[in-house]
């Protein structure tokens, strides 16, 4: 008898539709049209589920598994458009208040009506807590692809002159930026056809024995190339630790500057650069 309450909303699909959008409207947690489609799809595949007797304990049921898919699909959306846990956990709730609201337009006995919000609630409260994980998964998504494309941006390497490339490394040396760092720099090398490549860490904060095992992993794959490495931004500081810790620089030609890496560069290309005279 309870489900046959709850499935009376079939009959008000649209007006259910309706509250529902007003609701998202007043509370800000809705973008536009594309949004308006998914909550039709979404009430009607809800309605669907419940007039087919799906089971509210189960929502990896047969009759919820595409409302399952849309909602995963909304929830990953949501969070890649910008929007808060809060305002996606508010987008069901306020499905939840709608469909109540009409029950209690529909149904005049008390213990009916119980019966059928306690249905509703479960349901949608278990479909929230899907919505949350979904929506963590979305963040993650965003998160990871932001940290790749600022690791791909803070790793540019520069062509400084003919057979001289230089890679400018701002923050820490971790493994998977070491990866991206030793790919785009042996990339340069082949595409520009240098002989030397120029690591400067002027802008990392602080060398222990792991950034210094990336760095001599990048020099030796540099190596491996052909071409002769030069680690440029050797501060006072990093060269006490770097002495503290044990760390064997030898055969690597370290520099203070980039500047100084540079003009190493060029006497090691038989270049010189001099002032013309006017």
């Amino acid at each position: 008898m309870q489900k046959n309450v709850l499935a009376g909303l079939k009959d008000y699909e649209s007006k259910l539709n309706t509250i529902w959008t007003q609701l998202l409207l007043e509370r800000g947690s809705t973008d536009g049209a594309t949004e308006e489609e998914e909550s039709k799809e979404f009430t009607t595949l809800f309605l669907d589920a419940i007039k087919q007797g799906g089971n509210s304990s189960d929502l990896n049921s047969q009759e919820f598994e595409k409302l399952y898919d849309l909602l995963t699909g909304i929830s990953i959306s949501r969070a890649k458009r910008g929007f808060s846990s809060r305002e996606t956990g508010q987008y069901i709730i306020s499905f939840k208040e709608a469909a109540s609201q009409i029950l209690s337009e529909i149904e005049s006995d008390p213990a009916l009506l119980y019966a059928a919000n306690l249905e509703l609630n479960n349901v949608v409260d278990n479909l929230t807590i899907m919505t949350f994980e979904s929506f963590l998964k979305g963040r993650e998504d965003v998160i990871s692809r932001q940290t790749d494309e600022i690791s791909e941006i803070s790793t540019p390497v520069i062509r400084v002159w003919d057979g001289v490339v230089a890679l400018p490394i701002i923050g820490t040396l971790d493994s998977s930026r070491t990866q991206i760092v030793m790919e785009n720099l042996l990339q340069q090398i082949v595409d520009t056809e240098s002989s030397i490549a120029i690591l400067d860490i002027s802008g990392v904060p602080a060398v222990d024995s792991l950034v210094a095992q990336h760095l001599i992993k990048t020099v030796s794959a540099t190596r491996l190339m052909g071409a002769e490495c030069i680690i440029s931004g050797i501060r006072p500081e990093i060269a006490q630790t770097v002495v503290h810790l044990g760390i064997d620089l030898e055969g690597i030609i370290t520099k203070a500057t980039l500047a100084s890496a540079l003009q190493t560069a060029f006497n090691m290309l038989q270049l010189s650069v001099v002032k013309r005279k006017l």
